[in-house]
């Protein structure tokens, strides 16, 4: 029979946070070498060899060669590099906005809550892919662009999170103490609403990042992103595909990074999330 003494002096459960080591490991596994590539003794990757085309990996090139004899490691690298940045940048945007509309929707209430919310229920009813695909298809399909329509259509969640937690925040003492102290309502919102949203606005872009990255190699290999040959990670399966039966390096390498990042970025977000939700209890 187990005495009450013994479920008092019973020590607490250790939590696992191994994922969190191994999405972080996965992380660094891709990112370095990517950011490291341009110093790397390494062949161009805009550099044509046809003389070495459809190399199979192995020697001189570690992942093979595609249609046009081009080292597929540089060119792995060289994309991972470019739609990292364009993951990240968007990543930026759509949080800054999100934050801040939400940060204001729940703060000031009112119509303007009203406005904001009903906003984010038609961002959240158009489906992004086509919205992003039209706008390519209008525009073109610069860098610029990308990261910019990926921003823009991608701020509705950070402003839910973010306008949840202030509606929380704003009924504390301490909230009604510096707006008895004359604290103006952007004052109020940067310095002690802002940084109680920090934490799990950073949790929810650890989560949010890999759907960035799949939706970035997603217009890449639909050919509406960042055109051949500059290399991204959606691009170069898009022109692997043509030759899967004769190359299937070309397909197989670029898709294990992708979801290397999206795993890295899931177990990692997963972690911060389990440790934010332990520090509340």
């Amino acid at each position: 029979m187990i005495s009450l003494r013994s479920v008092l002096q019973r020590k607490p459960r250790r939590r696992f946070y191994g994922d969190g080591i191994l999405g972080g490991l996965l992380l660094l596994l891709v990112i370095i070498p990517a950011l490291l590539a341009p110093w790397l003794p390494l062949p161009d990757p805009l550099k044509n060899d046809l003389a070495a085309a459809f190399s199979a990996p192995g020697g001189q090139h570690l992942l093979g060669t595609d249609q046009l004899g081009r080292d597929l490691l540089s060119r792995i690298l060289a994309g991972t590099r470019l739609s990292l940045m364009v993951v990240l940048l968007a990543a930026a945007i759509a949080a800054v906005i999100g934050s801040v509309l939400g940060m204001i929707a729940g703060y000031v209430g009112g119509w303007l809550d009203a406005l904001i919310m009903r906003l984010i229920d038609i961002q959240l009813a158009v489906p992004f892919i086509l919205l992003i695909l039209l706008v390519m298809a209008l525009f073109g399909a610069s860098l610029t662009n990308i990261i910019l329509i990926m921003g823009v259509t991608s701020w509705a969640i950070y402003a839910r999170v973010a306008r949840a937690k202030t509606l929380e925040i704003r009924e504390l003492e301490y909230i009604e103490s510096v707006k008895a102290m004359g604290f103006s309502t952007p004052r109020i919102l940067l310095r002690h609403v802002l940084p109680n949203l920090m934490t799990p606005l950073i949790v929810l872009l650890t989560l949010d990042i890999p759907r960035l990255i799949v939706l970035e190699a997603s217009i890449g290999f639909l050919g509406m992103g960042i055109q051949p040959p500059t290399p991204t990670l959606g691009n170069l399966i898009g022109e692997g595909r043509s030759y899967m039966l004769l190359a299937q390096w070309l397909v197989l390498y670029p898709g294990l990074v992708i979801a290397a990042l999206v795993i890295g970025c899931n177990l990692l977000g997963d972690s911060l999330l389990r440790k934010t939700h332990t520090r509340l209890d």
